[in-house]
C-alpha cells in the first residue's frame, strides 16, 4: 500500500519524454585537471575575429580585451580567417596585425564565384595577388566551394575543379598556406531520421544538413576532392581544417597525411569527435606529430575555452564535458577523454608546428 507521502514515479509519462527534455546528469567520479596554461605559448592557427560572420560587425569589439585573454592564457599569435578580399583584407590587417605586430596573423579569402566567369581564374590570381599585397599571410578555403558555388550549367565547383587547382597552386608560389574546409561532420551528410547522431544541433541549425544527394555531394566525394585538390598542388602547404575535415574517419585522415607531404591538419572545433577516440588520435599524432597543430575556432575567444583545449591536449582526464554548462551536448551527446600528449608532441602541436607553415 502506497502512504500518502510516497509518489511512485510516472513510468509512463517518463516513456513517452521527449529527448529535448532529457537532460542526464553523468553520476561517474572522475578527476578533473585545470591546465591554466598550455605547455609552450600557443598559436591559434583558426579563430575568426573580423566582419565575415557576424552581420557586418566586428566579431572582436574590444581587441584590448581579448590581447588580455590571449597573455593570461598564454596564446602567443590567433591566425585570423576573416580577411576575405579587397579592402576587406586592408581592414582587418590594419586592426589587428599592423596595430600589434606578432600577436594576429590574417588569412584572406576568394570569391570563387568568379569563376563562373571566362577570365575567373585570372581574377582568382589577381585577387591573390592583391591580398598578398595588403598583407595577407595566407587564404582561408570555405565550404561553400564544393556545396554553393555553382558553374554556368549549374553544376557544383568542387575542390578538385582544375581552376581551383590553378589558383590554389599560385597561392603556393606567393608562400601563402591555405587552411581549407571542405566538409562538415559525417552525420551532416547522412539521412535525417531517428539514427543520426548529430539530430540535435541539425533541428537547431536545418541548414547545416546537406543529406539530399539530389542537391549535395556525398561526404565521400568532397573528402574525395579535396584529397585531389592538395595531391594535385604540391608546391602549396596546405591545413586540413577541423582535422582534415573527417574526425569520424582518421584511416582517411591518414592516408592524407601519408600520401601528400604539404599537408596538415587543424584540431579547430572536433574536440567532440576526437574525444570519444583519444588513443587512436594520440597514436596518429605520434606517427605525424609534425604535422598537427592548435587551433580552437572559439569566437569570441574566453579564457574558459583556452583552458578547455589544454586539457583536453594536455591531461589524461576521462569522461568530461566537452561543453560544459550546455543542457544538450551541441555536438553530440557524449561525454569526452582527454589525450595525455607527450612534451615534445605538445610542443609541435602549440607551436613549432605552426611557426613552420606560417614561415615565422
Amino acid at each position: 500500500m502506497t502512504s500518502p507521502e510516497h509518489t511512485p514515479p510516472a513510468f509512463d509519462d517518463l516513456r513517452a519524454l521527449p529527448l529535448v527534455d532529457w537532460h542526464p546528469r553523468a553520476q561517474v567520479a572522475v578527476p578533473a585537471t585545470e591546465v591554466l596554461r598550455p605547455r609552450v605559448p600557443a598559436i591559434d592557427i583558426h579563430n575568426h575575429l573580423g566582419r565575415w560572420l557576424s552581420d557586418g560587425e566586428w566579431m572582436i569589439p574590444d581587441v584590448d580585451a581579448l590581447l588580455a585573454i590571449m597573455d593570461e592564457c598564454g596564446v602567443d599569435t590567433i591566425v585570423n580567417l576573416d580577411g576575405m578580399w579587397g579592402d576587406e583584407v586592408t581592414a582587418n590587417v590594419e586592426r589587428y596585425d599592423t596595430a600589434h605586430p606578432g600577436r594576429f596573423l590574417t588569412f584572406c579569402q576568394l570569391d570563387w564565384a568568379q569563376l563562373s566567369r571566362p577570365d575567373g581564374v585570372e581574377l582568382l590570381i589577381s585577387s591573390l595577388d592583391d591580398s598578398a599585397a595588403r598583407g595577407a599571410r595566407g587564404v582561408k578555403v570555405w565550404k561553400n566551394l564544393g556545396l554553393t558555388f555553382r558553374d554556368d550549367d549549374g553544376g557544383l565547383i568542387l575542390p578538385d575543379d582544375p581552376r581551383v587547382i590553378a589558383v590554389l597552386q599560385h597561392a603556393g608560389e606567393l608562400g601563402l598556406p591555405v587552411l581549407i574546409h571542405s566538409a562538415d561532420p559525417k552525420a551532416f551528410f547522412e539521412p535525417l531520421d531517428e539514427s543520426n547522431e548529430r539530430l540535435d544541433e541539425l533541428l537547431q541549425q536545418r541548414d547545416w544538413w546537406f543529406g539530399d544527394p539530389a542537391v549535395h555531394p556525398t561526404f565521400a566525394r568532397l573528402l574525395e576532392a579535396h584529397a585531389a585538390l592538395v595531391a594535385a598542388a604540391p608546391g602549396t602547404t596546405f591545413i586540413g581544417a577541423h582535422f582534415g575535415c573527417a574526425a569520424e574517419e582518421l584511416d582517411r585522415v591518414e592516408r592524407m597525411l601519408e600520401a601528400s607531404p604539404n599537408y596538415h591538419v587543424d584540431i579547430a572545433g572536433r574536440m567532440a569527435e576526437l574525444g570519444r577516440q583519444p588513443r587512436r588520435v594520440a597514436a596518429l599524432i605520434a606517427r605525424h606529430p609534425d604535422r598537427v597543430l592548435f587551433g580552437t575556432d572559439i569566437y569570441p575567444a574566453t579564457a574558459e575555452q583556452y583552458r578547455l583545449h589544454y586539457r583536453f591536449l594536455e591531461s589524461a582526464d576521462e569522461a568530461f564535458e566537452y561543453a560544459p554548462g550546455s543542457p544538450v551536448p551541441p555536438q553530440g551527446r557524449w561525454n569526452v577523454s582527454a589525450l595525455d600528449l607527450d612534451e615534445t608532441s605538445l610542443t609541435a602541436i602549440y607551436r613549432d608546428n605552426a611557426r613552420r607553415v606560417l614561415g615565422l
